[in-house]
């Protein structure tokens, strides 16, 4: 049996998925014309962070089944591919990195760095007391990859995390309590994937539940919240925010989000690290493995088979 042809946008792709067996790795620029070997390709790796744009590639590709993601957020994809086409997403290769940047924004709000590095680019000594991230209590918008290293990642730091995910299960409460959760926590952090369920999820409501003074971390996807309420909450000042994603992205210059008071904003960097892509293509490896062997990728997200 001829081995299952694969295009990458990497060449670290191609150096890991070469010890495959039944994978034959093929290098392609997506900003060029595709190799001869896209003809009968039947996976697709698209670029890190692929916009939607992306998706137009699998209509050159006529053997395509496949479509494996370097990152764990599916919606530029999800109901868009050719019939008998699966899609598997990059589940568990990124939660490290992302849990790492929420506890980071976490800290530097409760202890007030932008303002100390406002300070300190002006050259003037701006000594006060801040707040602490020991001992706060954190609601997690979210149950999966992300979810559990942010956990142990606040740990140490004494935090009482709560866990919310789509259906209550043990040690995890339903989206339906999340309205009677929000009151009696001091932080949350929203990491659900963009879906019809979570556009708009994070809305006038949900922010009003928040107690005053407390913190919303967005490190899912712009859409999930809702831009214009999140920005009139933090120009009352009732609230204070990190995002590093947001609706529109980017964001425009002229928007009015980047001066709400009260806002660390960073742009979609959660999971830009050095080891992001060894990590993402060890995942990868593992999905189109079970592809080549004829089973069903344990990341799958929608089974064209």
């Amino acid at each position: 049996m001829a081995d299952i042809g694969v295009l990458v946008p990497h060449e670290e792709g191609v150096a890991t998925l070469s010890g495959v067996p039944g994978v034959t790795p093929v290098r392609y620029d997506p900003e060029h014309d595709l190799p001869e070997a896209a003809a009968t390709a039947q996976v697709l790796v698209p670029p890190f962070l692929a916009t939607s744009e992306a998706v137009a590639l699998t209509e050159k590709l006529p053997g395509l089944r496949l479509v494996q993601l370097l990152t764990a957020g599916a919606e530029n994809w999800v109901g868009r591919l050719p019939d008998g086409v699966a899609l598997s997403d990059c589940r568990g290769a990124h939660g490290g990195a992302t849990a790492e940047w929420i506890v980071a924004v976490l800290l530097a709000v409760y202890r007030d760095l932008p303002t100390f590095v406002r300070a300190q680019d002006e050259q003037r000594w701006d000594q006060h007391q801040t707040g602490e991230l020991l001992g706060a209590r954190v609601l997690i918008v979210g149950a999966g990859d992300v979810a559990e290293n942010t956990v142990r990642r606040l740990a140490p730091f004494e935090v009482s995390t709560t866990l919310v995910g789509r259906r209550a299960r043990d040690g995890v409460h339903g989206i339906d309590e999340v309205f009677d959760l929000l009151p009696d926590h001091d932080a949350c952090v929203v990491i659900v994937p963009l879906t019809d369920d979570t556009r708009g999820l994070v809305g006038a409501r949900f922010l009003a539940a928040m107690p005053d003074g407390a913190v919303l971390v967005n490190a899912a996807r712009g859409p999930v919240v809702d831009t214009d309420a999140l920005t009139a909450e933090l120009t009352s000042r009732r609230l204070r925010a990190a995002v590093d994603v947001t609706d529109p992205e980017p964001l425009p210059a002229d928007h009015p989000l980047w001066k709400a008071p009260g806002l660390l904003l960073t742009p979609h960097v959660g999971g830009s690290v050095p080891g992001a892509m060894r990590r993402a293509y060890a995942i990868a490896a593992e999905q189109i493995a079970a592809f080549a062997r004829g089973e069903r990728p344990p990341n799958l997200v929608e089974n064209g088979y």
